[in-house]
């Protein structure tokens, strides 16, 4: 199995516009991804992602930093780095959000590499793969949904 890249293709019944700010501000992301969120959702900006209860085991918090903020076709992140350091391709992973106009709709593109990159040992590198790929495919279809109850309500 290729441990280097998730990549996943949706398609979203909501206008690219519509999808981006679901993809990249606090108050839309708190919906259907983390519990919490706080982001500067501008190159360079940077935020922390929360899941579980804030200050109460097992909350898992992940810092994040911007690196590509194209409305309304892309936003990139990078994550998974440790504190201290700056993110960059040998030492974080990078979360993609491409999207394109598809009928009255968005085709988003996702992609979350960087995996080899870190330089885990074959089995850090395994369970840290799977359970991305695991989380990914939980949250996804989460974003469908959300975006669609925005769309249903405007």
């Amino acid at each position: 199995m290729e441990y280097g890249t998730i990549e996943r293709e949706i398609h979203i019944e909501a206008t690219p516009e519509v999808v981006y700010e679901v993809i990249s501000t606090p108050e839309h992301l708190r919906e259907w991804w983390p519990d919490e969120a706080e982001l500067d959702p501008t190159p360079g900006g940077t935020g922390v992602v929360s899941f579980g209860e804030p200050g109460e085991p097992p909350a898992h918090v992940e810092e994040l930093t911007v690196v590509e903020a194209d409305p309304p076709r892309r936003f990139a992140f990078r994550w998974v780095y440790d504190d201290g350091v700056t993110p960059a391709a040998d030492n974080s992973l990078l979360v993609t959000f491409e999207l394109s106009p598809s009928g009255d709709g968005t085709l988003l593109r996702f992609t979350e590499s960087g995996f080899r990159e870190r330089g885990w040992e074959v089995a850090v590198l395994e369970e840290a793969y799977r359970d991305h790929a695991t989380g990914w495919d939980h949250f996804l279809p989460r974003l469908v949904t959300y975006a669609d109850r925005l769309v249903s309500q405007s």
